[in-house]
């Protein structure tokens, strides 16, 4: 965020804003960092899960029996309204990276071009880890029906549903990327790229697209199953966790997304 915030400021937020308040000053980051992180909330959703329904989404899944009526509707208007309460939860964490509270920093070369690269498997497996927890602890009976149940009100997703969850839900399993930057040394342009990559991850994950058949990667076919299932299945970017907690199953090996096979012997 704080690459984001530098940029808006030099381009725009310096003619907006008088000369008076300067850059430092907390309540002018705090108005930014909140405005920015809005705007830049709904841009990735919006765009992202556009361009995975228009280019990737398999249509037929919606003539599927489970779809909702008007679903993809009601998962956009879920989204919207749950996107900026996690903006706001998350605002905290982007004002702390803003203000040097985390463990971003600026130059290559203060670890190196090894570090740099090291530090993206460092990333995935270390938030992969901690959202397969989360996520399970989120299908607890004790908070499932609460928090995480609403999610699962599509059972056939469409791209549009990657971020059509309560908003708490959103916060917990987003936690584990600031954690990262909070424990371990990040580029904070490469933090950048992996927060909108891993939204992008979260948008395709929910778009059915079944690719050549990967057992380590956690993808749309392997979503899907958790999705129709719900008990399999939980983990983010891979199978590990999921592999070694005993709650793996494998999708269906078929190119067409396992919801149309289903949607055939309906017909």
């Amino acid at each position: 965020m704080d690459v984001v915030l530098e940029l808006a400021d030099q381009y725009m937020l310096d003619t907006l804003y008088p000369a008076s308040w300067p850059r430092e000053d907390f309540s002018r980051q705090l108005l930014s960092v909140s405005t920015l992180t809005l705007l830049g909330g709904y841009a990735l959703y919006l765009v992202g899960a556009s361009l995975s329904y228009v280019f990737l989404f398999d249509k037929r899944s919606m003539k599927h029996p489970r779809f909702l009526q008007n679903q993809v509707q009601l998962e956009i208007a879920y989204a919207m309204k749950s996107i900026p309460v996690m903006m706001v939860l998350n605002i905290p964490f982007f004002m702390a990276e803003v203000r040097g509270h985390s463990q971003l920093y600026a130059q290559v070369e203060d670890f190196g071009w090894m570090y740099l690269a090291v530090s993206v498997p460092m990333f995935l497996l270390f938030t992969d880890m901690l959202i397969y927890w989360f996520h399970r602890w989120l299908h607890h009976r004790l908070v499932y029906a609460t928090i995480h149940k609403p999610h699962h009100k599509w059972i056939i997703p469409t791209p549009f549903a990657s971020h059509a969850f309560h908003p708490i839900d959103g916060f917990i399993q987003g936690l584990p990327y600031h954690l990262f930057v909070l424990i371990f040394p990040m580029h904070r342009v490469l933090f950048l790229a992996m927060y909108m990559a891993v939204n992008f991850w979260t948008i395709s994950i929910h778009d059915g697209y079944h690719v050549a058949h990967n057992q380590w990667l956690n993808g749309a076919a392997h979503h899907t199953v958790h999705h129709e299932e719900f008990v399999f299945n939980y983990g983010q970017y891979f199978t590990l966790w999921d592999r070694l907690s005993g709650s793996y199953k494998e999708p269906s090996k078929e190119p067409e997304p396992s919801p149309m096979k289903l949607a055939k012997k309906v017909n």
